[in-house]
C-alpha cells in the first residue's frame, strides 16, 4: 500500500528543490539567488504561504512548473508573489506556469493586495507552442485589469525578452539588477541580422540602458538582495490598494519646523543652478526623499516623502539639468507618476522652478507637443490634494502646465522672488521693445534696462496673487509648516470628474 504521507513529503522536497544542487550553484555563481531565496529576503520571516506547489504541466517531471507564487506579509501587510526559478527549464512560460502566476494576480485584485512579480525567465518555452503565448496573454490582461486598483511592482533579476517584457512594462514600478538583468523585444542576434548593428545584451538592453536612456526601468539595484530591501521601502509609502490611503507613521518630525536656511540653498541670480533635492530634504520628514526614475530625465524630480507622517508624491524641476526646462522625457515621467500617486489617493507636491519647455528641432519633431500634453492632462485629470509652490521660475505654458491654479491644484504658493510671467525678462525686453533695443546707442545697456523694468512689474509673485492665481506669497523658511496645514486641511478633499468610460490622454 502506497504511504501517501511520503508521497507528498517527496513531492514537495522535489518542488523546493528546484532543478537540483547543480543549477542552483550555478545561479549562485553568477550573483544571483535563487526564486526561494528571493521570497525569504523579500517577506517578513515565516509569512509566506505558497500556492500550486504541486502543479504541474504536461510532461513535466519537477513540481511548480518553474515558478513559485503565493502570499505573504511585507511589514505585517499582505502582499501576493511570484518568482520565476531559472533552476527548472530557464523559468521559461508554459500554460501551467501562466496559470500560476494568472491565479496569485487575481486573488491580489479581488483582496486588493499588492502584486510583486520577481522575473527570471528564458521566456515563453518553445515545446509549450501557442499555449505559452496565450499564458503570455492572460498574464498581461490582468496586469491591465489590476491597474489602478492594485499596485503592480516587477523586479527584473534576470533575462527578460521579447513577449515577456510587457508584462513588466505595464506595471507600476520596474526594477533591474545590474549586471544580472536584460530587458529587450528582440535580442542582440536579431539585431545583428536585421539592422547590421553590434551590440550586447548590456548595452542593448542592461540596467543602465532602461533606467538612463530608455526610462522603462525606474530602479537599478546592486544586487538580489538590495533590490528586494528597495521594494519593501516602496511599499511602505503605498496603500494596499485605491480603495485606501497610504500608512501613516509616527516620524517624530516636528510639523512646525522652520526650513531655516532655504532661503540660501536657492540662488538670487536666476540663472545660476542650484539642486532642488535640497529643498526636498529640507520640508519632508527626517529629510527621507525615495526618488524614483532617479537616473532618468534628472531635468524633473519625482519621488515619495512623507510630511507629519503622511506619504506624498512630489514632482519638482531640477535646476541643475537643462535648468529644470521641461523636455519629452520629463513630461512623459512626471505625467506616469501623477496618475499613479492618483490613481493610489497618494496627495501630490509640485515644486516649480520652470524657464519653459526645451526648444529644438528635435523635441518639436519628438512630439513635445504631445509629450507635454501628457503632463498637463496627467494634473488637471488628479482629484488627490495638490499643493504647488513655485520656488523661482515660472514661465509661459510650463507655468500652467506645472500644477497650476487654472489645471485644479487646490492651493498654490509662491516665494517672494518666485518670476511668474509669459516670459523671461530678457526675452520679453527682446519682444517688446525690440524697436527702442535696436536704436539705442547702447543696446544691451537698453536691454538690461527693459529687462530690469519687466522684472519689478511683471515678473513677480504678486500680480498673480491679486489675481488669486497665488494663494499666499510665503517665506522660504515656512515652507514645511505650509504644506503640512495645507495637506491637514484638504486631508477629507472630495472631488470626482464628470462621468466617462474613460478620458482620451494624448498618448
Amino acid at each position: 500500500m502506497v504511504n501517501k504521507n511520503t508521497t507528498l513529503s517527496n513531492l514537495i522536497a522535489r518542488a523546493e528543490a528546484g532543478g537540483g544542487p547543480e543549477r542552483i550553484q550555478k545561479q549562485h555563481e553568477s550573483g544571483k539567488l535563487t526564486a526561494r531565496e528571493r521570497l525569504e529576503a523579500f517577506l517578513d520571516p515565516g509569512s509566506f504561504v505558497e500556492i500550486d506547489k504541486l502543479r504541474r504541466g504536461v510532461g513535466d517531471e519537477i513540481p511548480g512548473d518553474g515558478v513559485v507564487t503565493g502570499h505573504g506579509l511585507v511589514e505585517g501587510r499582505q502582499v501576493f508573489v511570484y518568482a520565476q526559478d531559472f533552476t527548472v527549464q530557464g523559468g521559461s512560460v508554459s500554460a501551467a506556469h501562466a496559470a500560476k502566476i494568472c491565479k496569485v494576480m487575481d486573488l491580489a485584485t479581488t483582496t486588493g493586495s499588492p502584486i510583486i512579480g520577481l522575473a527570471d525567465s528564458g521566456g515563453a518555452r518553445i515545446q509549450g507552442g501557442v499555449e505559452s503565448l496565450a499564458g503570455y496573454a492572460d498574464i498581461f490582461l490582468r496586469n491591465v485589469l489590476a491597474s489602478g486598483v492594485v499596485p503592480q511592482i516587477t523586479c527584473i533579476m534576470g533575462p527578460c525578452a521579447g513577449g515577456a517584457v510587457y508584462s513588466p512594462a505595464i506595471t507600476d514600478f520596474v526594477w533591474m539588477v545590474r549586471g544580472n538583468s536584460y530587458m529587450f523585444v528582440t535580442g542582440p542576434d536579431v539585431v545583428k541580422a536585421v539592422t547590421h548593428e553590434d551590440i550586447s545584451k548590456e548595452d542593448l538592453g542592461g540596467a543602465r540602458t532602461h533606467s538612463e536612456i530608455s526610462g522603462v526601468a525606474h530602479f537599478s539595484s546592486v544586487d538580489d538582495s538590495a533590490c528586494l530591501e528597495q521594494v519593501r521601502t516602496l511599499l511602505s509609502f503605498l496603500p494596499a490598494n485605491n480603495a485606501e490611503d497610504a500608512p501613516t507613521l509616527d516620524m517624530d518630525d516636528d510639523p512646525g519646523r522652520s526650513c531655516d536656511g532655504l532661503a540660501k540653498m536657492i540662488p538670487s541670480d536666476p540663472s545660476k543652478p542650484y539642486d532642488m533635492k535640497s529643498v526636498i530634504r529640507s520640508a519632508v520628514d527626517h529629510a527621507n526623499f525615495f526618488e524614483v526614475h532617479e537616473a532618468y530625465a534628472r531635468n524633473i524630480v519625482c519621488g515619495f516623502a512623507r510630511m507629519a507622517g503622511r506619504s506624498v508624491g512630489i514632482v519638482a524641476n531640477q535646476p541643475t539639468h537643462l535648468a529644470g526646462c521641461l523636455d519629452s522625457a520629463a513630461s512623459m515621467k512626471a505625467a506616469r507618476f501623477v496618475r499613479f500617486c492618483d490613481c493610489f489617493n497618494i496627495p501630490l507636491i509640485t515644486l516649480v522652478d520652470v524657464p519653459g519647455f526645451l526648444p529644438g528641432v528635435d523635441q518639436e519633431r519628438g512630439g513635445i507637443i504631445r509629450h507635454g500634453a501628457k503632463l498637463l492632462y496627467a494634473f488637471a485629470e488628479a482629484t488627490v490634494p495638490k499643493v504647488t509652490v513655485v520656488i523661482r521660475k515660472a514661465y509661459g505654458g510650463a507655468y500652467d502646465v506645472m500644477a497650476s491654479k487654472h489645471i485644479r491644484a487646490d492651493l498654490n504658493f509662491a516665494f517672494p522672488t518666485a518670476e511668474i510671467a509669459v516670459m523671461g525678462p530678457d526675452a520679453a525686453a527682446n519682444v517688446v521693445h525690440r524697436r527702442e533695443i535696436a536704436e539705442s546707442k547702447n543696446p544691451e545697456e537698453t536691454r538690461r534696462l527693459f529687462a530690469k523694468e519687466y522684472r519689478e512689474k511683471h515678473a513677480n509673485p504678486f500680480d498673480a496673487a491679486s489675481l488669486g492665481y497665488i494663494d499666499d506669497v510665503i517665506q522660504p523658511e515656512e515652507l514645511r509648516i505650509r504644506l503640512v496645514s495645507a495637506l491637514a486641511m484638504l486631508r477629507d478633499k472630495r472631488q470626482s470628474n464628470p462621468p466617462r468610460k474613460h478620458g482620451n490622454i494624448p498618448l
